[in-house]
């Protein structure tokens, strides 16, 4: 384990270099090895960043930031695609609970000599969403791009020195663990860097979750065109064989039970007592790349208490009521999205960890999470005065 290991552990502890990218501009930006170019300081609501690119005489590279106004049919459809998310996450658990219900109720009638018509036209889209596989769909996420409008001033930065992760997983066969926080209610910032994402990794990495989801028909496609697969240990080991872009997988950390701990006063992260993906790592030698994804928390709030959110964290599935824009389940834009990717940690590979070895990098982790967050929080204004509490 020598020097390999010890040169990770450098790597995870410097803070790196950062490429932003903003929009349909991370495509030609999210492998370039830079500083940092201008950031997104726009406050009006309706403009989007267009920035360009040009490469001086000696080489390196100068960005100009321009605004053009969205145009309004664009801004219109970037929010019905989000509200989609929200609201299919919101009403199929119910709809299949009244599927359910509605079939119970017949068959015990002593009346009705044989289930009516409507009913089977209601059970149909459960029925078949029951019976096919999710599927993940590059050309549905770029059909995608008016939510980036919708959310214009989403905002991405990829920290590329000592190592550039793009450049590891597309040219040196190099495989991550890709560490997610916060969950949020829905994660409409992970969405938008899926979006954004270029043709060479667009759908293609998997996000691991809980089996319910996975088995939850309407919702399971409606979330499945982002690429999901179990958050099970043998799913995942199996995943993480694969080299490059396919052995990847992004794994959201808290899970559901940081859904609830969702404030729009202070940032509490589930991770303090979740160590499993940690082991995973060094039993695999997968390295692990932090994400912080800011503003999953703030687009949408929830119902933290009561008889549906215990229910929700027992069966893993959200069943309770949450509310954006309006007091109605619409994602608020004027929150802005920015999504950070950080530098591997530098877990070396050790096939049967000690505890020791798991809290150790476990540590390091929280350590580099806590630096992500204090790093560049000044630049979402919500997120300026709170606090990081680690759970």
């Amino acid at each position: 384990m020598g020097s390999d290991n010890n040169n990770k552990d450098k790597q995870g502890k410097k803070s790196g270099t950062e490429t932003t990218n903003n929009k349909d501009s991370s495509t030609a930006n999210s492998t370039t090895n830079s500083t940092t170019t201008t950031t997104n300081t726009k406050p009006f609501r309706h403009y989007q960043n267009h920035t360009q690119t040009t490469t001086n005489a000696d080489g390196s590279s100068s960005t100009i930031v321009t605004d053009k106004p969205t145009p309004l049919h664009r801004w219109i459809v970037g929010l019905l695609q989000a509200s989609c998310f929200s609201m299919v996450y919101l009403v199929a658990p119910f709809y299949m609970i009244s599927v359910v219900l509605l079939w119970c109720y017949n068959l015990r009638s002593a009346t009705a000599s044989s289930p009516p018509l409507w009913l089977y036209w209601y059970t149909a889209p459960m029925a078949v969403s029951a019976l096919l596989p999710p599927m993940a769909s590059p050309f549905v996420l770029s059909c995608l791009q008016p939510m980036l409008e919708y959310f214009d001033s989403y905002e991405q930065i990829h920290e590329t020195s000592p190592v550039d992760v793009l450049d590891q997983m597309l040219h040196h066969g190099t495989n991550y663990i890709l560490a997610a926080q916060p969950h949020g209610v829905i994660s409409y910032t992970g969405m938008m860097s899926a979006i954004a994402a270029p043709p060479e990794t667009r759908g293609l990495v998997p996000t691991a979750v809980a089996d319910a989801v996975l088995y939850t028909p309407i919702l399971k496609h409606v979330l499945g065109i982002f690429g999901l697969q179990s958050a099970s240990k043998t799913s995942l080991v199996q995943t993480l064989k694969n080299k490059g872009v396919r052995g990847t997988v992004v794994l959201y950390v808290g899970g559901m039970a940081e859904l609830f701990l969702s404030s729009q006063q202070e940032e509490r992260l589930f991770v303090k007592h979740r160590k499993g993906f940690i082991k995973l790592s060094l039993q695999t030698g997968v390295d692990i790349v932090p994400l912080y994804l800011f503003g999953n928390t703030s687009v949408l709030s929830v119902v933290t208490h009561g008889f549906l959110a215990t229910l929700s964290r027992k069966l893993q599935v959200s069943l309770t009521y949450f509310w954006g824009k309006w007091y109605l389940p619409i994602p608020r834009n004027e929150c802005k999205l920015l999504y950070v990717s950080g530098q591997p940690v530098g877990i070396p590979h050790i096939p049967d960890p000690t505890p020791q070895d798991i809290d150790k990098y476990h540590a390091l982790y929280c350590q580099q999470v806590q630096r992500l967050y204090d790093t560049y929080k000044e630049r979402v204004p919500e997120y300026k005065h709170k606090k990081l509490q680690i759970v």
